[in-house]
Parts: C-alpha cells; sequence; structure tokens
C-alpha cells in the first residue's frame, strides 16, 4: 500500500490506484475540492514535494495551463491515482477560508485500472 505524506498534516496510506484527493480526505484533512474532484476548479491543488505523480490528464494539464506562474509540481489532486509513495504540500484547507461553510461535493472513487476523467 502506498503511504503518502502530507508535509505538517501527517501521513496515511491507501489502496494503489486510489485517487489522491481521497486518499487526503481519508486522513482526516479538510482539503478544498470545491468542484468534487471533477477538474473544473483548481482549490484541490498540491504540490508534489518527492515521488512520482503519474503522468497529467489532459483536463488537467488544460486546467493548470490556465494559472500563470505555476510551480511545474503542482498537481490536482483529484486526477491523481497513487501509484507509489508520494510526499505532497496540501495546498488549500477548509480552515484556512472561513468564508466557506465546506469543502465541496464528495469526489467519487474511481477504478483502479482505469485513467481518471473529469466528468
Amino acid at each position: 500500500m502506498p503511504v503518502v505524506k502530507m508535509v505538517g498534516l501527517g501521513e496515511t496510506t491507501c489502496e494503489e490506484g486510489e485517487r489522491l484527493i481521497l486518499a487526503i480526505m481519508n486522513a482526516g484533512v479538510d482539503i478544498l475540492h470545491r468542484c468534487g474532484g471533477n477538474c473544473r476548479c483548481t482549490t484541490c491543488r498540491v504540490k508534489i514535494v518527492e515521488g512520482d505523480a503519474g503522468p497529467m490528464t489532459e483536463a488537467e494539464g488544460e486546467r493548470l495551463g490556465r494559472m500563470e506562474d505555476r510551480d511545474p509540481d503542482l498537481r490536482l489532486s483529484c486526477q491523481v491515482q497513487v501509484r507509489s509513495d508520494l510526499t505532497v504540500d496540501v495546498l488549500r484547507l477548509l480552515k484556512d477560508n472561513p468564508d466557506m461553510t465546506d469543502a465541496g461535493p464528495d469526489p467519487k472513487p474511481w477504478p483502479a485500472d482505469r485513467p481518471l476523467p473529469p466528468e
């Protein structure tokens, strides 16, 4: 089982192929995901500190490509399927956004043997 370390927030394990957003949420971290994990926003973005997050989905590349001065290690956690150990910096938390009442709709699980498309 891959280990996901979250800078300053702890660590967790998950099934190989699980969506990173779900691994983070299942660890009790209040990561934002305003679009419900559908690659329509960038609130679930993380910085990959260590490990291989795998290839970007086409939708993720297009969405992140709209950001100016984007860090090359920036990824959308809703579009990453965890296949090996990762260390990530979770960049947007509900607790840091008092104007929001919830983190967003629950992202759906996705079969580990199929690539992630946006819904």
